[in-house]
């Protein structure tokens, strides 16, 4: 069977972003948002989120690249003076890794942001990362200890096969590439030795910030069988953050194409699913697909 979780990250970053989440839920495919708990309209997502019944909403959690909920003065190892992380992935893994003093700074950032979801009202339907820093091993391990005493049982894992990339579009497969496909079975692992629901594969990583019409439309038509997410960065334009932080990304044409009929079409084409984390079944095994996968 083909099933598909269509959902979207950055919900709270800008009040654009929400905009088009609302109405891409309305009026489109998008069933699931990611929220950003120390964003600039976090507020903004939440009234939104609790009109939208339909809506499931999950941590988005940011320890890079980000505003922290934490002030600077109680991370002041892995912030700035600005309290925000930093976007070095190479400086930030270290600390998290190898620094004592990171690692618990990380550990009370973290359980301040599932604390400030739990806070909203809203139930918690599944956790990833901003950037995917979850694949980092601190990370990945903290999200789930702490997320799973905030009743968290479902955790995205960015596997994103090749195949249907060839198919659908212009894609070349990189050895990093295919290393991070390896590395995301430590993820899955992780997730589900503490019980934790985890996705097969992950398309948007590859086209990330350029989920177009024609793309997602191909996309969906060569969908492998299991459980995929398709995630977007939608938003109705872009503001000034938006340009500072992704100014190569499509935000309003992946917006289109989560409303686009194309899309729709190519799913139905492939007999795929609509589903959402809360429908998957929880792990049998840790046994990775990543595992069956030819790389």
């Amino acid at each position: 069977m083909k099933r598909a979780i269509i959902s979207a990250d950055d919900f709270g970053m800008s009040v654009e972003v929400n905009e088009a989440i609302e109405l891409a839920h309305r009026n489109g495919l998008l069933s699931t948002a990611s929220l950003m708990v120390a964003g600039e309209a976090v507020d903004d997502a939440i009234e939104r989120a609790k009109r939208l019944p339909t809506l499931n909403v999950g941590l988005h959690l940011v320890v890079i690249e980000g505003p922290a909920v934490l002030p600077h003065t109680s991370l002041p190892l892995i912030t700035q003076p600005d309290g925000w992380f930093s976007s070095s992935q190479f400086g930030l893994g270290v600390d998290y890794f190898f620094r004592p003093e990171g690692r618990r700074e990380l550990e009370a950032e973290i359980t301040a942001q599932f604390e400030a979801f739990r806070r909203t009202g809203l139930r918690l339907d599944h956790a990833n990362a901003h950037k995917h820093m979850h694949l980092h091993p601190t990370v990945g391990h903290l999200l789930v200890t702490i997320g799973k005493r905030y009743g968290l049982n479902a955790v995205r894992v960015p596997l994103e096969p090749p195949e249907p990339l060839y198919a659908a579009g212009t894609y070349t497969d990189t050895l990093g590439d295919a290393a991070l496909r390896r590395w995301t079975s430590l993820l899955r692992h992780q997730a589900h030795a503490a019980g934790m629901k985890t996705n097969d594969w992950c398309f948007g990583l590859a086209w990330s910030g350029h989920m177009t019409t024609d793309r997602v439309a191909a996309l969906a038509a060569h969908l492998p069988e299991g459980v995929s997410e398709i995630y977007f960065h939608p938003a109705t334009h872009k503001n000034a953050l938006l340009k500072r932080l992704m100014p190569t990304y499509e935000q309003e044409a992946e917006f289109k194409a989560l409303c686009s009929p194309g899309f729709r079409a190519g799913l139905e084409h492939a007999h795929a699913q609509l589903c959402g984390w809360q429908d998957l079944e929880m792990p049998q095994d840790n046994v990775p697909p990543v595992a069956k996968l030819p790389l």
